[in-house]
C-alpha cells in the first residue's frame, strides 16, 4: 500500500498552513510551465504534507492567471495521493451563511478561457467525473470540521465562473434557478485534472458572501469580504491541523477508483500516440506505464 501523501492547495486567504514541522520549500519545474509557488513540504506527526497557494504568495495570480495544470502536475511529481483544495466562494442559499464551511461534490463549469486537460491529439483520454470528490477524503474532512467545531455542510453543487468580475444579478439568480450552491473562480479545471492525475481529490468551499441574488443585499465587493476572508482562513488551519493530525499512514484506495481513472480512459491506440506528448505525460502515465510493463514483461507502448 502506498504512502499517504497529503497535498493541500490554499485559496484566497490561505497562503500558508501553520503547525508543519521539518519544512522546507522547492521549486518544481513541470512540462507545462511554472506552478504557482515554491512546494512547502512539512509533516503533521507521521503524514507528510505539501502545500501550495494557489495565487502565489501575495495574491499575484488572477483566477485565470492559474498555472493549473502545473500545479497539479507538481504535486503528483512530488508523491502527493490526496488532495485538498481550499476555496473561497459565494452562496446561492440562505442556510448557508458567511463563514460556513461546504464541502461541495458536484462542479460545474462556466469557465472559458483555460486549459482543462493533459491529454490532446497524441494521447486523448476521457475520465469519469460523474463523481469528482473522493468520499474517503470527503469523510476525513467532515470528521476534521466536527472534531473542530466547525459550521459546515457536506455536498452541493460548486459553480465555477471565469472571473475575475464577480457576477451580474441576472447571472447569480440564473445560477440560483439551476440549483446550484454556492460560486467561485478557481475550482475548474483543477478537479478535472486532478482526476486526470489520478489523485483523491475533495474541496472545502469557504462561503464569503451571498454573491448578488439577494434584493436587499449589498452587491459583492472585495472590501466587504475581506474580514469573512480573514476568519474563514483561521478556521481552514484548524480544519486542516486536524485533518492532518487524523490522517493515515496509508494511502486509502479510493471506493470510486479516482486513484486508477486512468485505466479505462485512454483512447489512442499506443502506436498512434505523439512521443512528444507522452513525455510530458510521463508523471501522469507513470502507474499505468508500470502496470502495463509488469503486465507485458517488461515491454511498454
Amino acid at each position: 500500500m502506498a504512502k499517504a501523501v497529503v497535498g493541500i492547495i490554499g485559496g484566497s486567504g490561505v497562503y500558508d498552513l501553520p503547525g508543519l514541522v521539518d519544512l522546507r520549500e522547492e521549486r518544481v519545474a513541470t512540462p507545462w510551465g511554472e506552478p504557482s509557488d515554491a512546494l512547502r513540504f512539512g509533516r503533521v506527526g507521521d503524514v507528510d504534507c505539501v502545500f501550495l497557494p494557489r495565487h502565489g504568495r501575495g495574491h499575484r495570480l488572477s483566477p485565470s492567471g492559474v498555472n493549473y495544470r502545473a500545479n497539479i502536475h507538481a504535486l503528483k511529481s512530488v508523491g502527493v495521493t490526496d488532495l485538498v483544495s481550499v476555496s473561497a466562494c459565494g452562496s446561492f442559499r440562505e442556510d448557508l451563511p458567511p463563514g460556513l464551511f461546504v464541502l461541495a461534490d458536484q462542479f460545474i463549469d462556466r469557465t472559458i478561457g483555460r486549459v482543462s486537460s493533459f491529454f490532446g491529439d497524441g494521447c486523448v483520454a476521457h475520465v469519469s467525473m460523474a463523481r469528482p470528490v473522493a468520499p474517503l477524503l470527503q469523510t476525513r474532512l467532515a470528521a476534521a470540521a466536527q472534531a473542530e467545531g466547525l459550521a459546515h455542510t457536506r455536498g452541493g453543487t460548486y459553480l465555477c465562473m471565469e472571473g475575475p468580475q464577480f457576477s451580474s444579478r441576472a447571472e447569480s439568480l440564473a445560477y440560483k434557478a439551476m440549483g446550484c450552491d454556492v460560486i467561485g473562480m478557481t475550482a475548474m479545471p483543477e478537479v478535472k485534472l486532478a482526476r486526470e492525475a489520478e489523485l483523491s481529490y475533495a474541496i472545502v468551499a469557504m462561503v464569503t458572501d451571498y454573491d448578488c441574488w439577494r434584493a436587499d443585499h449589498a452587491a459583492v465587493e472585495v472590501a466587504a469580504i475581506l474580514k469573512v476572508v480573514q476568519d474563514n482562513a483561521a478556521k481552514a488551519a484548524r480544519l486542516l491541523a486536524r485533518l492532518l493530525a487524523d490522517f493515515p499512514a496509508d494511502h486509502e484506495p479510493c471506493p470510486i477508483g479516482s486513484d486508477r481513472a486512468l485505466d479505462a480512459a485512454l483512447i489512442t491506440a499506443p502506436a498512434a500516440r505523439d512521443p512528444a506528448l507522452l513525455g510530458k505525460l510521463d508523471v501522469i502515465l507513470r502507474r499505468v506505464n508500470e502496470a502495463q510493463r509488469a503486465a507485458t514483461g517488461g515491454a511498454c507502448p
